[in-house]
């Protein structure tokens, strides 16, 4: 089984999503917002611009942001504040090869025909750039205030997932919850290569043979290594036997760098402070373990997030890129 896992390619999507995600290689992203907003729920957005098109310049492969409809004061992160769809489109025209990622979509909080169509005019504008997180969402108090049911989610999620599926085709005909295109109609543009990547966020109410089966890949969260290790391993196999296909799996890591090279790993909320050895070797047994891409947040970094990212690039990228 694990040999013919190793002797597979991830599937060819679109640029983004080929850039970013390659068999038996790791490679680093940053969360957007880039900066240090570690005692308050809602960044400053100081220089946001500058630094996307810094972390373009230093050679990192894909940017993530998040949808986060409301400042819910027991989630405690605003997010980049922006909506997705529109900081998207305004990044897309400002950088040129880094890719732009959502982690995540909240499906069932939006019709699917918005953000297939929204989703397909950033892929387009930007290149083909685009890698698409989806997600049932974890905030109950933002269901009630967009008079939207949470029981059944899942639901919702995955007859969302299904209709955005179709809309990369020409004049879909298809019967689903959230409406039934005829064949008579057809939604413009459609994605560069015909299809999205669509990467699914930890379970979302899902079994985790459907989204082996169904997602482009998955996104995950931190574990303990070891734990980690197994966890991919059924995914990879679980994708192998279910679709015959070899797909990536990424996760977010925390990062508070340090001055000191040496300074062992500390914990903080869903990472670490520690130095850039330390970083490195770390980043390295995820590798190891089969991970496909790091998304660092700086949200509790403590030192200069410019010095920051410049030591990331120069210490940790050169042993993750191509």
């Amino acid at each position: 089984m694990l040999e013919l896992i190793n002797d597979l390619t991830f599937p060819s999507i679109n640029r983004g999503y080929n850039t970013t995600f390659r068999p038996h290689r790791l490679s680093i992203g940053l969360v957007v917002p880039i900066e240090t907003y570690a005692k308050g729920p809602i960044p400053t957005m100081t220089h946001h611009l500058e630094r996307v098109r810094l972390v373009e310049k230093l050679g990192f492969s894909a940017i993530w942001l998040r949808d986060v409809p409301f400042n819910v004061p027991s989630f405690g992160d605003a997010g980049q504040t922006y909506d997705p769809f529109v900081y998207l489109g305004f990044l897309a025209g400002q950088t040129d090869r880094i890719a732009l990622g959502v982690a995540s979509i909240i499906l069932p909080l939006r019709h699917p025909a918005h953000i297939a169509k929204a989703a397909a005019s950033v892929d387009e504008l930007s290149g083909g750039r685009l890698i698409l997180g989806v997600a049932s969402g974890d905030r109950p108090e933002e269901y009630p205030a967009m008079n939207q049911p949470f029981g059944d989610r899942g639901d919702r999620f995955r007859e969302s997932f299904d209709y955005i599926r179709r809309m990369g085709e020409t004049a879909p005909a298809f019967e689903n919850a959230f409406g039934s295109p005829n064949g008579g109609l057809d939604m413009l543009p459609k994605p560069v290569s015909g299809k999205l990547p669509l990467l699914i966020t930890g379970s979302s109410r899902q079994t985790p043979e459907w989204i082996a089966k169904n997602g482009d890949g998955w996104m995950t969260y931190p574990r303990n290594t070891v734990m980690q290790g197994q966890i991919v391993r059924d995914w990879q196999a679980r994708v192998e036997v279910l679709s015959g296909l070899s797909k990536p799996v990424m996760q977010p890591l925390y990062v508070d760098l340090t001055e000191n090279p040496d300074t062992p790993p500390q914990p903080i909320h869903l990472g670490f402070r520690l130095g850039v050895r330390h970083l490195l070797a770390y980043l390295k047994s995820l590798e190891e373990i089969g991970m496909n891409h790091i998304a660092l947040n700086l949200r509790f970094n403590q030192g200069d997030i410019e010095t920051t990212l410049k030591r990331l690039a120069d210490d940790i990228l050169p042993d993750f890129s191509n």
